[in-house]
């Protein structure tokens, strides 16, 4: 399914038709890229993979005549992060998808530090780096731009066997609310989508076994369609479930609820 032309044309008129998007070769990401360039709109675009990136960048870019420019590099290393920062200095973006994340689940005690370092580097820090950094261009601008930030269904509360990888959502998703009322006299939307399980690449990498999961197409869908609109998208049935329904839960319960769900995610692992 494309976009609509409607919700094309508001886009362009709110916020240009350049486009920024990380992670952009899997998942939501490559979803994303792919929707935005069938409506005609230009894109940078991020990944660790430098090959499939640049073949992902030339498919969009001979399909749909529109320009497309593949900075590959690892969000969590600072040399890679500061190429993408000098790459778009001069392209006037002005709706940036920081999408870019994984994850890592089963025992707190048994994971391998490193690696939940690294958690913290690409799903907080590189978020963190890069919503200032554009927050401060599109303020420059004086222009309206948008921000959307990907954050998870475990972001709203403590999540058992995934403790890092939803603690790091949770940074995401406050930021992200706050964000929203802050930027807003700026001229800057800022939308953070919390998605349930997703057919992608995420749960081969953090090792969890999802299902009824979302397909990425879906949700990027109701993401572009949110932009400008929400502050918090939850697609996905299961996703709207678990949060509203748990609204009025205590805290306490709601972790041992979500340890639960999380636990038929990495029974695989016992």
């Amino acid at each position: 399914m494309k976009l609509s032309n409607k919700t094309s044309h508001r886009l362009k008129a709110k916020y240009g038709d350049w486009v920024l998007i990380t992670g952009a070769t899997s998942g939501i990401g490559k979803e994303l890229a792919l929707k935005f360039g069938e409506a005609g709109f230009n894109l940078v675009l991020t990944g660790r993979r430098k090959q499939l990136l640049a073949s992902i960048c030339a498919g969009i870019a001979t399909q749909n005549k529109v320009e497309t420019l593949a900075v590959a590099g690892d969000l969590s290393n600072a040399d890679d992060l500061e190429q993408l920062i000098q790459a778009t200095a001069e392209i006037n973006i002005r709706m940036v998808i920081l999408n870019a994340g994984f994850g890592t689940s089963g025992k707190f005690i048994d994971s391998d530090l490193a690696q939940e370092l690294n958690l913290l580097d690409v799903n907080c820090k590189s978020i963190l780096q890069l919503t200032h950094l554009f927050s401060n261009r599109l303020k420059a601008q004086k222009r309206q731009g948008a921000i959307v930030l990907l954050s998870s269904m475990v972001a709203f509360q403590g999540v058992p066997n995934a403790a890092n990888y939803a603690a790091s959502k949770a940074y995401v998703q406050s930021l992200g609310e706050a964000l929203s009322i802050e930027l807003k006299p700026e001229g800057i939307d800022v939308l953070t989508i919390a998605p349930g399980p997703v057919e992608s690449g995420f749960s081969g990498r953090a090792n969890m076994q999802m299902g009824k999961a979302m397909k990425p197409e879906a949700i990027a869908l109701a993401t572009i369609n949110a932009i400008g609109r929400q502050s918090t998208l939850l697609p996905g049935f299961l996703t709207k479930l678990l949060v509203y329904n748990l609204r009025m839960t205590p805290r306490w319960l709601k972790v041992i609820i979500m340890g639960k769900v999380m636990s038929g995610f990495t029974a695989h692992q016992s």
